[in-house]
């Protein structure tokens, strides 16, 4: 049976591949292999939810990751996911190891604490500079991986200059040497993600950051190379979700206190609310006091339609829970999801008056971002070369949750009651 490796980009876009079949490794897959033009993301397209997607084929009211935070009724916001006992659906992985095969994941979002044979998860807080980032690996990564491995890679995660993907690369690299080829490997990589929201999802900063990874997958196919495992091995490049360049972010919050939904402080704290605004970067979730009121119900509900009608907001995408979960299989603890037509994203501070938050220094999400529904203008892609893999070109889309079952297939067995279904055309 072919192994597995899994090479994920975070924020790689369909508009990437022209400029990557120029490169010497992401090029040679591109020709030698298959491509499906465009991979819709779940919803809210942001990289915690779309990440068990991928891994679990099931849309995000299966496996319960509605978001990168932690949400809760009544709270303002939380920790991000980083336990994979928080997903409530099986991983591939979990059933390539009952199937009897050895698993690796490097820097996979929401795997903390997993039963994989190696496992290094990105677990470490996103804005943490300091220089004690081994304790958030302590009984969430696999013992034996941290202690072989941390001493010597560590430092690429501590302070104000660290890399994730450095520490990700330096330790991928070490297993492949030290040891047998994991039967599926999957390593995921954020700095292209970083570029596109500090620069635009267009910037020439991009193409050095393609260029980048291009070179650390050819370190992979070198080192199985030197091991004697490449020609056995099925290759795969996906995004977790595209990105849109943002022109503006709509406070909501402020707005929904002009309208009297919610009260503040006079220091621009939250008191009360009747209808409070959770940013998911290109649309939020609009959370209900008490969602037994039909009466305020129905008040935030005509509220948000007629922001539909607002020239400099144009939401055109109103639902409440109900509907968002028949369309999107999006469900978790909110009333309303809105989006907007506009290339806007939306912010959760509720303190000051001013509801456009370019006027305000710190509330700027990037110059691009993510989080809309599967519309948005950039999706992103996947392509696979290998020995159980056609040479062929899928046009136009298909789901992120298909990523699983297909996965699964090139492994040896099936992922049963699952939303996705296996990419049949890319298979030998």
């Amino acid at each position: 049976m072919p192994k597995l490796l899994v090479f994920c980009l975070d924020a790689l876009c369909g508009s990437d591949l022209e400029y990557m079949r120029t490169l010497p490794n992401f090029g040679w897959m591109l020709n030698s292999g298959a491509l499906v033009e465009k991979i819709n993301p779940v919803f809210p397209a942001l990289t915690y939810p779309c990440h068990t997607s991928i891994l679990t084929g099931v849309y995000v009211n299966k496996h319960g990751i509605a978001s990168n935070e932690i949400r809760k009724r009544g709270q303002k916001g939380g920790p991000w996911h980083s336990l994979k006992e928080d997903v409530q659906a099986a991983t591939v992985l979990d059933l390539a190891r009952e199937n009897g095969l050895t698993t690796c994941s490097l820097s996979w979002p929401v795997s903390g604490g997993a039963d994989y044979d190696f496992n290094l998860p990105m677990i470490v807080p996103y804005r943490y500079k300091g220089y004690e980032a081994e304790k958030w690996l302590i009984g969430t990564s696999t013992d034996h991986l941290r202690y072989r491995y941390f001493y010597k890679h560590g430092r690429h995660l501590e302070g104000p200059d660290r890399s994730l993907d450095l520490f990700t690369m330096a330790v991928a690299l070490d297993i492949l040497e030290d040891f047998e080829q994991p039967d599926v490997m999957l390593i995921k990589m954020c700095d292209l993600d970083s570029v596109r929201h500090e620069y635009g999802v267009y910037h020439q900063k991009t193409k050095v950051q393609l260029r980048k990874h291009d070179q650390e997958l050819g370190a992979i196919f070198e080192s199985l190379r030197r091991k004697g495992t490449f020609a056995q091995t099925n290759f795969l490049v996906f995004g977790d979700h595209g990105q849109t360049d943002v022109e503006d972010v709509l406070l909501l919050n402020v707005l929904l206190k002009q309208k009297g939904f919610l009260k503040t402080d006079q220091e621009g704290n939250l008191k009360s609310f009747d209808a409070f605004c959770h940013s998911n970067d290109l649309t939020a979730v609009i959370e209900l006091a008490d969602p037994e009121d039909e009466a305020v119900s129905r008040r935030v509900g005509e509220f948000l339609e007629s922001l539909r009608r607002d020239e400099k907001i144009q939401l055109n995408l109103v639902l409440d829970a109900e509907q968002a979960e028949k369309e999107y299989g999006f469900a978790g603890p909110f009333d309303f999801v809105i989006e907007s037509a506009l290339p806007i994203a939306f912010g959760s501070a509720c303190d000051g008056d001013q509801i456009w938050g370019s006027k305000k220094p710190g509330y700027r999400i990037g110059a691009a971002s993510h989080g809309g529904s599967p519309q948005r203008e950039e999706v992103t892609t996947f392509f696979a070369a290998g020995p159980s893999i056609r040479r062929t070109v899928v046009s136009g889309s298909r789901s992120m949750v298909d990523l699983a079952p297909t996965m699964a297939k090139m492994l040896g067995f099936t992922m049963d009651g699952v939303d996705g279904k296996a990419i049949e055309e890319i298979l030998r």
